[in-house]
């Protein structure tokens, strides 16, 4: 004959759940207060202000006009030499591109071939202070990429303020 058991009057399990479902959900309320404190420290750094200060008084004036930032004027393209290097591997590319710069006014600093072959694309690099000299050959070459001088020392860029690397 098979004996009947009697299940205890508690289920350990169900304490040990509870216990481990309220640590769960006091380091949940824990890392939401975290969280609010890191993400948004501006605003009470504002409310602690205008809490402090008394409330301003709006007066609708007519709108300042913005500073006048001191612009450098486009410089004419017989002041502005580049450097134009065949990233194409095309013999002779250079060549043809500097011939056509050249008639259209620019100063040729040299016309040589880049480190790699491969350059995906063509762009106009500048030096600081040449971004719109930069822009304008770019329209002037049929060029959509425009970035500052990267991976060339001053040395390399033999006295020129602009880089056109012929891609494919």
């Amino acid at each position: 004959m098979d004996h009947v058991q009697h299940a205890p009057a508690s289920f350990p399990w169900r304490t040990t759940t509870v216990v481990a479902l309220g640590i769960a959900l006091v380091e949940l309320v824990a890392l939401v207060a975290i969280g609010f404190a890191k993400l948004a420290p501006h605003q009470h750094a504002a409310a602690a202000t205008t809490k402090t200060e008394p409330k301003a008084v709006v007066h609708h004036a007519a709108p300042k006009p913005a500073p006048k930032v001191a612009s450098i004027p486009l410089r004419p393209r017989s002041r502005v030499r580049v450097l134009v290097l065949n990233g194409n591997g095309v013999s002779g590319a250079a060549a043809n591109q500097a011939a056509r710069l050249q008639a259209d006014g620019y100063r040729i600093g040299d016309a040589t071939n880049a480190a790699r072959h491969d350059y995906a694309r063509s762009m106009v690099m500048f030096v600081p202070g040449w971004v719109k000299e930069a822009r304008r050959l770019a329209r002037d070459a049929g060029i959509r990429m425009v970035a500052p001088v990267d991976g060339l020392r001053p040395a390399q860029l033999k006295g020129s303020e602009l880089v056109l690397l012929l891609g494919n």
